[in-house]
């Protein structure tokens, strides 16, 4: 579009320049006409009129009527002879110096020639260059937009796995703090097991002291049942005794009832010392009695103490055994229960432990895969970099063709102009040279 404007511009000032020059040209032709004209008109003229007697008689008699002025005209004619002669003189210098102008003028439009030549040939050159250049220039634009194709695909892929990248980040965040979330259940569960492993070792250790009250108990009902047995077995033993006893209480009260018996009928009438004795017997015999009967009272009274105490004593360890096995069952069941809390909570433990590692394992996969895909978008950049970097070069070198493209035409154009200038003045000079040799 441009180089058609410019040629029709240019066009239209050469034909303005031609027109210009050709109604100049015309003008003078015409100015040349019309003296050829009134020359040839005076020549008719004279050539109508030379043969006629008073033209004849004129021609004879106007020297003699100058012949009064003959002097006056040969200064004249001397004085038009040295101009004239100094004319010729500027005429051949004139000549000359046209001669030589016209030598210098030939040698130019030679040059001119070769100068047009060479700068047609430039401009032939000058313009295969710039069709290369446009060729060029044509394959660096569509590289170009193959090459901002292919980077705006790169940010697409860029954009893609930025986005992928962020999701990725942010399951990998949710997958940390599930994890640090595990890890506290985790440690909190670890701290329940031990205060549990604790509880169950303290109650152990109850039930194990409690195992030894109950057999020290045990071992003391069994000493107490062995005494108490001893006591029973020496109680019988003092029961046998005073059985015994009071059979030969009984049977010695009727034994010396029965001697009395027999000693008074044998007697009859005792004297009063036997009397006294008698009844000294008889004080003794009471005495006895009351001893043996304090005695077996005593004795009874003990055996019942006894028997209290070894009851109240059984009754108390039987109490203190049933407590004790009352709370060796509850600590038992409590054992259980913290053993099956101790198996859940292990469970759960081996549960979180499985959960922690699955999760660690799929946070590793992420962090891979985020590596991989940083790294991807790492090479993605470097590309979309290289592209651009490719991309402003090739755009810079676009841009240089281009200048050398407009340089280029400005140069044809200058060059056409001076093609056309050249033409023009060696026109012109070949005019004046011929008006010159005219001349």
């Amino acid at each position: 579009m441009r180089d058609e404007k410019l040629a029709q511009l240019i066009t239209r000032t050469q034909a303005r320049c031609r027109g210009f020059l050709a109604r100049v040209e015309y003008q003078r032709m015409v100015e040349r006409r019309e003296s050829i004209f009134c020359i040839q008109y005076n020549i008719r003229s004279f050539m109508n009129v030379k043969h006629w007697p008073w033209m004849k008689l004129f021609f004879k008699i106007k020297p003699l009527l100058k012949s009064a002025e003959s002097e006056k005209e040969m200064a004249n004619m001397k004085e038009e002879f040295e101009k004239t002669k100094e004319e010729l003189a500027k005429s051949e210098a004139k000549r000359k110096e046209l001669e030589e102008k016209m030598a210098s003028l030939m040698k130019e439009k030679n040059d001119l020639q070769l100068q047009v030549q060479a700068e047609a040939d430039a401009l032939a050159d000058a313009e295969e260059r710039c069709d290369q250049l446009i060729k060029t220039k044509i394959q660096l634009e569509a590289k170009v937009k193959e090459v901002t194709e292919r980077a705006e695909d790169e940010e697409e892929i860029n954009a893609e796995l930025t986005a992928k990248k962020r999701k990725l980040e942010d399951e990998c965040s949710e997958l940390k703090k599930d994890i640090d979330d595990l890890e506290l259940t985790l440690a909190k569960v670890e701290k329940e097991k031990h205060a549990t492993e604790n509880k169950v070792k303290n109650l152990t250790e109850e039930m194990a002291a409690l195992d030894e009250t109950i057999a020290k108990l045990t071992k003391e009902k069994k000493a107490l049942q062995e005494a108490h047995q001893q006591t029973l077995d020496d109680l019988q033993a003092e029961e046998d005794k005073v059985n015994t006893l009071t059979k030969a209480k009984t049977k010695l009260e009727q034994q010396v009832d029965d001697e009395i018996s027999e000693r008074l009928e044998e007697a009859g009438g005792a004297t009063a010392a036997q009397v006294e004795m008698n009844k000294k017997r008889e004080a003794e015999f009471q005495k006895m009695r009351r001893d043996l009967e304090e005695a077996t009272l005593q004795h009874e009274a003990t055996a019942a103490a006894l028997r209290k105490k070894h009851a109240d004593s059984t009754a108390e360890l039987g109490e203190q055994i049933d407590n004790l096995q009352r709370v060796k069952q509850k600590l038992e069941k409590e054992k259980s229960e913290m053993k099956m809390e101790i198996d859940d909570l292990a469970s759960n433990m081996e549960s979180v432990s499985k959960a922690k590692a699955n999760l660690e394992k799929m946070c590793r996969t992420l962090e891979d895969q985020l590596s991989e895909i940083k790294s991807k978008e790492e090479e993605h950049q470097r590309m979309i970099n290289d592209l651009n970097a490719q991309r402003a070069r090739l755009q810079t070198e676009a841009g240089e063709f281009s200048r050398q493209v407009d340089e280029k035409d400005a140069l044809i154009s200058q060059l056409s102009r001076g093609k056309q200038a050249f033409t023009q003045q060696i026109e012109e000079l070949k005019r004046h040279l011929e008006e010159e040799i005219k001349v």
